[in-house]
């Protein structure tokens, strides 16, 4: 009876271990279509541009970038990363585990780079627009805006470029409607 006991557990034991390589490898596989998702989304330009960059970064041409290689090229940037910080960077775009950057995956690195510069800098823009930082862009201020800018809008074409954006149709332009419209030009 022990023996039955003993493997059975071996069995269960088994099976768990089989169950989280098939789940570990359901996310690679996950991750690696999520890659090449993002490949696909880039421009002919932005691929010839990051190519471009990768093989700078890759100093000895093997066709990875190492920890190391990574650093000097951060530090080249005017960055004073930490290893730990190179490290975690590898880490969140290493599919593959093999501690090196591949291009795809140098590519989704960039990728998500430009998107937190886009959120920084439409996070900037609104606060531009928005004079008193009260987290909305009024008619007034919007109005403001334009003129500083050189552009001559009457009040209901003002009015009219409000509505357009205003989702939830209270006559200002919050965060969220702001992030949207600048999206979606």
């Amino acid at each position: 009876m022990m023996v039955r006991v003993h493997s059975s557990s071996v069995a269960l034991t088994r099976r768990r271990i089989e169950q989280r390589m098939a789940l570990a490898a359901n996310s690679a596989a996950r991750m690696m279509q999520f890659s090449e998702d993002i490949i696909k989304q880039l421009t002919p330009e932005e691929v010839d541009e990051f190519r471009e960059a990768f093989m700078m970064f890759d100093k000895d041409g093997n066709g990875t970038i190492s920890t190391k290689e990574l650093g000097i090229a951060m530090r080249s940037l005017g960055q004073n990363p930490t290893e730990q910080e190179i490290q975690e960077m590898i880490n969140e775009v290493d599919l593959d585990g093999n501690g090196q950057i591949e291009f795809p995956e140098f590519c989704v690195m960039m990728k998500r780079m430009m998107k937190e510069t886009d959120s920084e800098m439409i996070r900037e823009a609104f606060r531009v627009f928005d004079k008193d930082g009260n987290g909305v862009i009024t008619a007034q201020e919007f109005r403001y805006f334009m003129v500083h800018m050189g552009m001559q809008f009457s009040e209901e074409e003002v009015d009219e470029m409000i509505r357009e954006v205003d989702v939830d149709g209270d006559g200002e332009i919050d965060y969220e409607e702001f992030v949207k419209m600048m999206s979606d030009r």
